[in-house]
C-alpha cells in the first residue's frame, strides 16, 4: 500500500466506524488532530477508531497511553504508525 492509499484508507474508516454522517474522507485533513480543537473525537470514539484501525490494517496499539496519545494524533500519525507496523512484518 502506498503512503497515500493508507491515509485515504484511515479517512474511510474514521468516517465509517464512527458514523460521521456529516463528514466525507475528504474533509478530514491529514495534519490536522483528530481530537480536541481538531476533528473534535473524545475517548469513545478513540476506542472505536482503534479497534476499527486494528482491523483494517492488522496493526497493534502500545499498552502506554502516551504513545497512544502520539499515534492517535492526526491520520499522519496514525499511516506512520501502520507504515512503521508494515515495514516490520515484510
Amino acid at each position: 500500500m502506498t503512503r497515500e492509499e493508507i491515509e485515504a484508507k484511515i479517512k474511510e474508516t474514521i468516517v465509517a466506524s464512527l458514523d460521521l454522517e456529516d463528514l466525507t474522507p475528504s474533509d478530514i485533513q491529514t495534519d490536522v488532530p483528530l481530537f480536541g480543537e481538531g476533528l473534535g473525537l473524545d475517548s469513545i470514539d478513540a476506542l472505536e477508531l482503534g479497534m476499527a484501525i486494528k482491523k483494517a490494517f492488522g496493526v497493534t496499539f502500545s499498552s502506554d497511553p502516551a504513545d497512544n496519545k502520539k499515534t492517535f494524533y492526526s491520520v499522519k500519525t496514525l499511516a506512520d504508525h501502520v507504515e512503521a507496523q508494515q515495514g516490520t512484518a515484510q
